[in-house]
């Protein structure tokens, strides 16, 4: 045990003095808040150019006007135009597409044709379509002969806006947030997948180094090859666990510091709109003014509300526990990949098998979020080789306690057989050289004895 300790204290001290692992440490929470705001920020971006689409209506005018500009698109509305004489505009960029309305939209739903170069992004057709289906919902009231029906309709618009509260076992009623849970769930799977791929993999290109330059040689001169995998492996994951432990204090310091600015901010302008509003003598701009910013306010104080509602202690406690079961077993199957190659690139070879299981359980992880009680997604959070990932992708929308017990029972059962299996594969493929290793002769190696 105690040459164990020392290849420990080895692997981690040397990692974490590395310039890699202090900036990524420092780089990797704001890699991570890039990865999910850059596509909603590509698609919200898009191109300064104006778009100009022609509106031509086919034996009718009912819709001139009703189709409303938006930020970078303009409905430019044209009468008696045929696809022919346009064909030459859109060719000349001039237009960006022709809108073709036909009087049997009324009854087909399908009566209208956008003709474009470029297939047109969904933003587009979803504004076109609900436009339209407004206005034909509006013209078919009128055909009622309804008085005052557009007071009456503007008078009918509401907005509903549902808020979701969970009881706990202990009965009480908390605020909780649907968006907020699947926020939660999405970075809580990402970051499972990419520390135990990361880490993993750490150990393999760490046993590959090591048989190549010979070290290993004069290291197992004084220590047992299951000893040098359990030191290496357990390294590491203290190495991992200490990425992670700085990124939750670095997270909750910049959450902190956002919310107090965000209050101070608002007390701020609540403050300087004060003697603004009593000089103007005029109690309207202020009753805006004040309920823009309690509605701000309000809205940022619900999204922390629900988010500090979360079960923070058991989603921290489960990560741990799900990165160090995720990662033993895999690091343990990585081990023994890097042990029984020569070099890097023939592990190749055994990557695809190892690395499916992982971007199943991503890819099920995301799925959870639209619905976190599935049977695929029970049944994947059970399975060892996925449920690290998916069942941290379930847990911010509430898990039976026994499902997790039963899931961790099993992960913690399976890394052992893992890691057993693993150190058989590394005694003898760390000292073999020169011959190309298949997963018949990896099984050869498990079943010997001694």
């Amino acid at each position: 045990m105690n040459k164990i300790s020392v290849i420990i204290k080895r692997e981690y001290i040397t990692r974490v003095r590395k310039k890699s692992f202090i900036v990524m440490t420092l780089v990797a929470p704001l890699l991570m808040a890039a990865l999910i705001l850059l596509p909603t920020v590509l698609m919200t971006g898009g191109s300064s150019d104006i778009k100009r689409i022609a509106v031509v209506e086919q034996q009718t005018d009912l819709f001139r006007g009703k189709i409303r500009n938006t930020e970078g698109v303009e409905f430019v509305y044209i009468d008696n135009a045929s696809l022919e004489s346009l064909k030459d505009s859109i060719a000349k960029k001039k237009l960006y597409g022709a809108l073709f309305i036909f009087p049997e939209i009324i009854t087909t739903p399908n009566a209208i044709h956008l003709v474009s170069e470029k297939q047109p992004p969904i933003s587009l057709i979803s504004h076109i379509e609900q436009s339209l289906e407004k206005e034909i919902e509006t013209q078919k009231l009128q055909a009622y002969n309804i008085s005052n029906l557009d007071n009456i309709l503007k008078d009918t618009r509401t907005e509903v806006s549902l808020q979701t509260m969970k009881i706990d076992e202990t009965g009480a009623v908390k605020d909780s947030s649907t968006e907020v849970a699947m926020i939660l769930a999405y970075i809580s799977g990402l970051l499972m997948y990419m520390l135990v791929f990361l880490f993993g993999s750490q150990v393999m290109r760490g046993v590959i180094e090591e048989k190549t330059s010979r070290v290993v040689e004069v290291i197992i001169s004084s220590v047992k090859p299951i000893e040098l995998m359990l030191g290496k492996i357990t390294g590491i994951a203290l190495v991992g666990l200490t990425q992670f432990l700085i990124w939750v204090v670095l997270t909750a310091t910049v959450a902190n510091l956002a919310s107090a600015s965000f209050a101070r901010q608002q007390g701020i302008e609540s403050v300087q709109a004060m003697p603004q509003n009593i000089m103007a003598g005029s109690s309207m701009p202020a009753a805006n003014s004040a309920t823009i910013d309690a509605a701000a306010q309000n809205a940022f104080s619900e999204i922390l509300g629900s988010a500090m509602n979360q079960p923070w202690a058991l989603i921290v406690f489960a990560f741990i526990f799900y990165f160090i079961g995720g990662y033993l077993l895999y690091a343990s199957v990585f081990a023994a990949i890097g042990s029984a190659v020569d070099n890097e690139t023939e592990t190749q070879q055994f990557m695809l098998p190892v690395s499916i299981p992982v971007i199943v359980a991503l890819m099920v992880a995301i799925g959870t979020m639209q619905n976190p009680e599935s049977p695929l997604a029970f049944w994947c959070s059970m399975i060892p080789l996925t449920s690290p990932v998916v069942m941290m992708a379930r847990i911010p929308f509430g898990v039976p306690g026994w499902q997790i017990a039963v899931s961790m029972a099993i992960l913690a059962l399976t890394f052992a057989a893992f890691v057993w299996m693993a150190a058989k594969i590394y005694r003898t493929g760390i000292l073999m050289y020169g011959k190309k290793t298949s997963w018949k002769e990896m099984w050869k190696w498990l079943r010997y004895s001694g």
